[in-house]
């Protein structure tokens, strides 16, 4: 899975500056929006374009920025677990 997300990074999301679509939806504050609308749009057409574990990985990746972008502002969660 973290293969899968590091190589996102650098396929076709970046601009060719290096700016991620994601860090400019984040600086109009839409950033957790922007993931929980993806993490449905894959949950809904799961299997339907013949790509469920691609459409798996899209998920959990978007859950993994939501929960970045959730807890941003804070070292840890309520039980003590670290953030990335």
């Amino acid at each position: 899975m973290r293969d899968y997300i590091f190589e996102t990074y650098r396929a076709h999301y970046a601009s060719g500056k290096g700016i991620q679509t994601l860090d400019l939806i984040e600086s109009c504050g839409d950033a957790a929006a922007f993931c929980r609308s993806n993490i449905l749009k894959y949950a809904t057409r799961y299997d339907k374009k013949g790509c469920a574990k691609m459409d798996i990985k899209k998920i959990i990746h978007y859950a993994v920025l939501l929960y970045h972008f959730t807890n941003q502002d804070q070292e840890t969660d309520a039980r003590g677990y670290e953030t990335f």
